[in-house]
């Protein structure tokens, strides 16, 4: 299942009539790098204020905090490793059939929750509905199996987004629908000093190791229990 996931996702790009596909998939990566910045910003005892999203895949989370330099790293680097941290409980919940139709079943739910909440933007609440929508449907008319396939598919997606947009790690500039404004690098940076792109390379790595927990976690054996009686 894994390496089918693998192999389709690679070929998205390069088979005729299909590359439309790969548009929605980079959209959910920014959805939840966005959404990272938001939790983390709840995390450390501040405020999601807004989310925005944009058809060229770029987005802009709003968050309010107490001002303190930590605090803004913490948010920007929220965003950064949110799309592995996200896959690794994917994996994590497609170990089983039952646990992928739940875990889908509670996605779409909180999807629901964060349009009515914070998105605010007519292209960002279509976009979420569409695919909360989409898990809806497959939690009410699909199989066990097809819940659990689809879990792991958009675990590879938020694995494979680490790469195919890690340039975003060593930039100084995000360029967004919004406009230009300094790169979650470039605001830890500001916090801590050192170089963004050490940050970046640091975040990059931590997104790494957080994919190869959740991977060998998802691969893990299932272990077999008697019960007397």
């Amino acid at each position: 299942m894994l390496l089918a996931c693998i192999a389709g996702s690679l070929a998205l790009r390069h088979i005729p009539g299909v590359q439309w596909v790969w548009w929605p998939l980079m959209l959910l990566s920014t959805l939840v790098h966005e959404l990272g910045h938001g939790l983390a910003a709840v995390i450390v005892g501040g405020d999601f204020v807004s989310l925005q999203m944009y058809a060229d895949g770029s987005g802009v989370a709003a968050t309010a905090h107490s001002g303190s330099r930590s605090a803004g790293a913490i948010i920007a680097a929220g965003g950064l490793v949110g799309p592995a941290s996200v896959a690794c409980g994917l994996f994590l919940a497609a170990r089983t059939e039952r646990r992928a139709r739940i875990a889908m079943g509670v996605l779409a739910g909180v999807l629901v929750a964060v349009t009515m909440l914070v998105v605010r933007n007519l292209f960002g609440v279509a976009f979420v509905l569409a695919f909360s929508g989409l898990l809806v449907a497959i939690v009410q008319f699909g199989s066990t199996w097809v819940a659990r396939f689809g879990l792991v598919f958009l675990a590879v997606q938020l694995a494979l987004s680490v790469f195919s947009r890690g340039d975003y790690l060593f930039t100084p500039v995000a360029r967004t629908g919004a406009g230009n404004m300094p790169s979650d690098v470039a605001q830890i940076a500001d916090a801590f000093l050192l170089p963004y792109w050490v940050w970046g390379g640091l975040c990059g790595l931590f997104s790494v190791a957080v994919l190869v927990l959740g991977i060998r976690l998802f691969l893990r054996p299932m272990k077999a229990m008697t019960w007397p009686g």
